[in-house]
């Protein structure tokens, strides 16, 4: 391996061994679903008012913002905002919190922040954005962990002959082989009724969690030899669908709370 390699190898491989837990998220394409989706169940004045915010962005690329600062320091206090920790057999209030906040806490506190308004322009704009992210990556159920394995990144096994880990294959790895584009995969998954939507948005952040915990046996159902592939992909693809679903669906509906009023 010569010395260039090895530096984008380590520039790869760093962010994982770093960090005392997962922080990764759904890979571009599922965050972009998520934007693409919640586009369509927005109120037309709560929309006009998003991409106002937004300058002009879409909700798609907007998805993936938090995600693309990690790299920036100013945004450092946001790192441990993309999972939340919750081992099993516990309550999201027995579990220890993070120091820095995690997911739960900061969608909670970010959303009421931005029903309270009064915000600067680059203020909004940043919460809206991280808002639109981490509602994105609370569905991805590996983002709500056990704290046993940093979200399924140490669990290392075999993705249709390559190697991965398991966060990977839930965040990208899955849908990337499926050879869809973004918005292919939003008009596929989106058969859902008006009563369904209004169900979805009925939830709580905490509820979302529960749902991504309610998800673990279905995750780490893995052969002994850590090979899956194509039975894995079938088993558990509508299930990736449901999720970017729900996460779109959601999202909309906490922008048509803040924002349908105004």
């Amino acid at each position: 391996m010569n010395i260039l390699t090895l530096f984008f190898a380590l520039l790869i491989i760093s962010p994982f061994e770093v960090d005392t837990h997962n922080n990764e998220k759904w890979g571009q394409i599922g965050h972009y679903v998520t934007g693409e989706v919640a586009d369509a169940y927005l109120q037309d004045d709560v929309r006009e008012r998003v991409y106002e915010i937004l300058d002009g962005r879409s909700m798609a690329l907007s998805s993936v913002w938090m995600d693309d600062i990690r790299s920036d320091s100013e945004y450092d206090y946001t790192r441990t905002w993309h999972w939340a920790t919750i081992p099993d057999g516990k309550t999201y209030e027995e579990a220890e919190q993070d120091e820095g906040g995690d997911i739960i806490w900061a969608l909670e506190t970010l959303i009421e922040e931005l029903k309270q308004g009064g915000l600067t322009e680059k203020e909004e704009r940043d919460k809206l954005r991280m808002v639109m992210h981490m509602i994105g990556d609370i569905h991805q159920p590996l983002h709500v962990g056990t704290g046993e394995d940093m979200g399924g990144n140490q669990v290392r096994l075999q993705w249709m002959g390559n190697d991965s880990n398991l966060h990977r294959v839930w965040d990208s790895d899955i849908i990337n082989s499926l050879q869809m584009s973004y918005t292919e995969i939003a008009w596929e998954i989106d058969y859902i009724s008006e009563e369904e939507v209004e169900e979805l948005q009925s939830a709580t952040v905490r509820d979302w969690a529960y749902e991504s915990m309610s998800m673990r046996d279905r995750v780490y159902n893995l052969p002994d030899n850590m090979r899956i592939g194509y039975e894995y992909r079938y088993v558990n693809r509508d299930a990736i669908f449901d999720q970017l679903l729900k996460a779109g669906i959601r999202m909309a509906g906490v922008l048509n709370e803040i924002y349908g009023e105004r």
